[in-house]
């Protein structure tokens, strides 16, 4: 399966009449980079969905040690984090030896579940290529349940989400993804 260019994408410039600019989005904290290798393209010659996915999720482990859930973290205290629900929204193609650079807004948290996007710029060409919204969880690994966040690590979401809130422009949230 092969991802396809949404002209209308509702973020990737002002030229669509979109809520967010590539410099806005741009703002937001880098949790991950990388050069694009020919492995990742697929027969149409761009980058496979499964490829997003796997940038994704090394950006959420990299947004994770920002939050201090931390492989030691998750050792000691025998915890973890559990992906409940996801959307991936495609807006233009990524080429092998293309830059791209996923960016993170946080958008809320509850005592055990959290929610928040990425974004995947093309750097190369300046563009929005995806958009990634997830609900997670904080889980208790003994009993493979959902678990409160301790105290440090719901300190560390808030603030995100007290500097997340204060941005002028909305997220552009799939609508179906609640707390």
């Amino acid at each position: 399966m092969s991802t396809h260019t949404d002209d209308n994408c509702g973020i990737s410039g002002p030229q669509n009449g979109c809520r967010a600019s590539l410099a806005q989005i741009s703002a937001l904290p880098r949790h991950h980079r990388e050069i694009i290798p020919e492995a990742y393209l697929d027969a149409m010659g761009h980058m496979n969905v499964r490829w997003y996915m796997a940038l994704y999720d090394q950006a959420t482990w990299h947004f994770f040690e920002t939050i201090e859930m931390t492989p030691d973290y998750f050792k000691t205290h025998h915890a973890g984090a559990f992906a409940l629900r996801q959307f991936i929204q495609y807006f233009s193609e990524i080429h092998a030896g293309q830059t791209i650079g996923v960016r993170t807004r946080v958008l809320g948290r509850t005592d055990k579940r959290f929610h928040f996007m990425h974004f995947m710029i093309n750097e190369t060409t300046a563009q929005v290529a995806s958009s990634f919204e997830s609900l997670g969880t904080h889980a208790d690994l003994k009993q493979r349940r959902s678990a409160p966040f301790p105290g440090f690590i719901a300190e560390k979401i808030d603030a995100l989400i007290s500097r997340d809130s204060r941005l002028d422009w909305e997220a552009p949230v799939c609508g179906v993804l609640n707390l």
